[in-house]
């Protein structure tokens, strides 16, 4: 077995944002939503599709459609309903109904849809805008200012190949078209355009040349595990914490993910849970120790200073780091180092 109280904490925050996960709308259903208006959509051999069930049918299939536009997303769900409704339609009239495949299918669903109605009923409505404020407050004011730059570079395989580019732009050819033309990497497409980045985003050798550089300025050839770059700065700057609006939904989320969390860690200490496989009953001892050095610890932030975070981790992502997309729509780079 792996480490108990790894497993047991990756177990208990999958369990949490397993139910965060349905919240996520796309956003034509989130302002059908707010009209409070359950409309039909559609009609199904006299079944009515009302806008509820669709938004009830995102939290299963809104992970599968990373491909889709979100303007899309809708009608396709809609879809999904009413082929759903056929095939349930087609059971009913051929007797699956009685089955007892049917009758597991069904207590797994009940299971399932009555912790959903009770996170959205019950822990969704104590995330108030006061607490993601304070939230927002506490790791903002964390957030240190450290410089970001934003390069474009052009990849290629060997140094004289990188001299030879290199002495094509100091006569004056665009960067970017040289990028275009003969870069390896990802970016190539956005012109060598890798966006803003820290010091720690790159592997060293690329962010000690970038960083030593003036805007606009061009390196000579630089080494890295992955071939020979030139660079080409094109801004820097100092980064801190995003303005409150633009993290809010992630603040949202963090926060309904740990309350969802102790939830579950109460309730697991308030209940009777037999194990009968013997791994697993080691499993759970590890886990039930677990569970009590987290009370315990809530219990000591409880008594210490107000306004002091005492888990510091999920923070919401305040500095911007990857996201942030340059205007040219964003390269992607594939020299990034890797995260610990």
């Amino acid at each position: 077995m792996g480490n108990p109280m790894l497993m047991i904490e990756k177990f208990t925050k999958f369990a949490a944002l397993s139910a965060v996960s349905f919240m996520l709308l796309t956003p034509a259903m989130a302002q059908t939503a707010e009209k409070k208006e359950d409309k039909t959509v559609a009609v199904v051999n006299g079944h009515e599709i009302k806008v509820s069930e669709v938004e009830m049918a995102a939290e299963d299939i809104l992970g599968q459609l990373p491909d889709i536009p979100p303007k899309l997303r809708y009608p396709y769900i809609v879809e999904y309903l009413v082929e759903r409704h056929l095939l349930a339609q087609a059971a009913v009239k051929e007797g699956i109904a009685d089955s007892d495949e049917y009758k597991r299918r069904l207590a797994l669903y009940q299971a399932k849809a009555l912790r959903d109605a009770y996170f959205a009923q019950t822990i969704v409505p104590t995330v108030t805008e006061e607490e993601m404020k304070k939230a927002y407050d506490t790791e903002s004011a964390k957030v240190a200012q450290t410089e970001r730059v934003r390069a474009r570079h052009i990849l290629v395989a060997s140094e004289q190949e990188a001299k030879q580019i290199k002495a094509r732009i100091d006569k004056g050819e665009k960067f970017e078209d040289l990028a275009k033309q003969y870069s390896l990497d990802g970016s190539k497409e956005y012109g060598g355009d890798i966006g803003y980045f820290t010091a720690p985003e790159m592997v060293p050798e690329f962010s000690k040349a970038a960083f030593a550089l003036k805007p606009n300025e061009v390196s000579q050839p630089v080494k890295t595990d992955f071939g020979w770059h030139i660079i080409k700065l094109e801004d820097r700057k100092m980064g801190g914490a995003q303005p409150f609006d633009q993290v809010k939904t992630a603040i949202r989320n963090i926060l309904l993910r740990k309350k969802t969390q102790e939830k579950i860690i109460n309730l697991r200490l308030q209940s009777k849970v037999e194990l009968k496989d013997p791994d697993l009953q080691k499993f759970a001892e590890e886990a039930q120790k677990l569970r009590q050095k987290a009370l315990q610890q809530k219990s000591g932030a409880n008594s210490q200073s107000n306004g002091e975070q005492q888990d510091g981790t999920d923070s919401p992502g305040l500095t911007g780091g990857g996201d942030e997309q340059p205007t040219t729509g964003g390269g992607k780079s594939d020299m990034q180092a890797p995260q610990q």
